[in-house]
C-alpha cells in the first residue's frame, strides 16, 4: 500500500487478534465473559471493603483504588474490541484512538504506583507494627494515591500530545486490539525521533522508580521476617504480603512478557496476544488473588453477598 503524508487523519483500523472469521464469535465470547467477570470481581471488592468498618485501614483503601483501576483499565480497551467483533468492523476514531492511547498510558501507570504503595504499607506494618496506624495516617494515604495520579495523568497527556504533532500515511492499519502508543508512533510519516525518545525515557522512569521501591520494601521485609523465632511467627507475617506479592508478579510478569516477545520476534499477532496477557489478564485475576488468599477479604465478600435487609 502507498504511503503519502495524510494531516487529516479521521480513522485507524484496529486488525485484533485475529482476521479468521470462524474464530470471531469464539473471541467476542471469551473477551466478553472475561470483561463481564473483571467487572465484577472488582466491583465486588470494592462494595466488601466499603461496607465491613473492619477494613477501614489502608492496605485496603489501596485495594479499593487497584479494583477501580482495573475496572478502568479494562473499560478502556474490551468494550471497543467487543464492538469491532459484534458489528464485523476494524475500525475506530482518531479521536478515539487518542482517547485509547491516554487512558491506556495513565491506568497503567497508576496501577504501577498503586503496587509501590501496597508495598510500602507491608513493609511499616510488618518493620513497625507498633508505628503502623501513626505512618500510616490518612495525610500520608492520600499523599502517596494522589501524586500517583497527577504524575500518571501528566504522563498519559504528554504522549497523548505528542502523538498530536505527527502526520500519518494512507497505512492506518493498527496490528493490534487497542491502539497502543508504540504501533500508533509506527504508523506516522513525520520524524518520531522525539517521540521514541520520550516513550523510553519515561518508561524508564516511570517503571523502574516503582519497582525499585517494590524490591526494597521486600528486601526489607524479607530481613525483617527471618529475625522472627517461630515459624508461626514466620508464616504469618508472609502470609500478610502473599497476595501482594502474587498480584506484582502477575503485573510486572506479563509486562516483561509482552517486552520480550516484541523484542524476540517480528510477529505483530504474537506480540498482539502476549499483551492481552498484559491488559486482560492482571484485572481480571487481581480479585481472586486477594480474595482466595486473605481470611479478612474472604468474610468481607461473604457477609456481603449473604447479607439479607432486615425489616423491623
Amino acid at each position: 500500500m502507498a504511503s503519502e503524508n495524510q494531516t487529516g487523519v479521521e480513522t485507524f483500523f484496529l486488525l485484533g487478534l485475529s482476521e479468521d472469521s470462524e474464530l470471531q464469535p469464539f473471541l467476542f465470547g471469551l473477551f466478553l465473559t472475561i470483561y463481564l467477570v473483571t467487572m465484577l470481581g472488582n466491583l465486588l471488592i470494592i462494595l466488601a471493603i466499603s461496607s465491613d468498618s473492619h477494613l477501614h485501614t489502608p492496605m485496603y483503601s489501596f485495594l479499593s483504588n487497584l479494583s477501580f483501576t482495573d475496572i478502568c483499565f479494562s473499560t478502556t480497551t474490551v468494550p471497543k474490541m467487543l464492538v469491532n467483533i459484534q458489528t464485523q468492523s476494524k475500525s475506530i476514531t482518531y479521536t478515539g484512538c487518542l482517547t485509547q492511547v491516554f487512558f491506556v498510558l495513565m491506568f497503567a501507570g497508576l496501577e504501577n504506583f498503586l503496587l509501590a504503595a501496597m508495598a510500602y504499607d507491608r513493609y511499616v506494618a510488618i518493620c513497625y507494627p507498633l508505628r503502623y496506624t501513626v505512618i500510616m495516617n490518612p495525610h500520608l494515604c492520600g499523599l502517596l494515591i494522589l501524586p500517583s495520579l497527577f504524575i500518571s495523568l501528566v504522563d498519559a497527556l504528554l504522549h497523548s500530545l505528542m502523538v498530536l504533532r505527527l502526520s500519518f500515511c494512507t497505512d492506518l492499519e493498527i496490528p493490534h486490539f487497542f491502539c497502543e502508543l508504540a504501533q500508533v508512533i509506527k504508523l506516522a510519516c513525520s520524524n518520531t525521533l522525539i517521540n521514541n525518545i520520550l516513550v523510553y525515557l519515561v518508561t524508564s522512569i516511570l517503571g523502574s522508580v516503582p519497582l525499585l521501591g517494590i524490591i526494597f520494601s521486600y528486601i526489607k521485609i524479607v530481613s525483617s521476617i527471618l529475625r522472627i523465632p517461630s515459624a508461626d511467627g514466620i508464616y504469618k507475617a508472609f502470609s500478610t504480603c502473599g497476595s501482594h506479592l502474587s498480584v506484582v508478579f502477575l503485573f510486572y510478569g506479563t509486562a516483561f512478557g509482552v517486552y520480550i516477545s516484541s523484542a524476540v520476534t517480528h510477529s505483530s499477532k504474537k506480540v498482539a496476544v502476549a499483551s492481552v496477557m498484559y491488559t486482560v489478564v492482571p484485572p481480571m485475576m487481581n480479585p481472586f488473588i486477594y480474595s482466595l488468599r486473605n481470611r479478612d477479604m474472604k468474610g468481607a465478600l461473604k457477609k456481603l453477598l449473604w447479607k439479607t435487609p432486615s425489616f423491623s
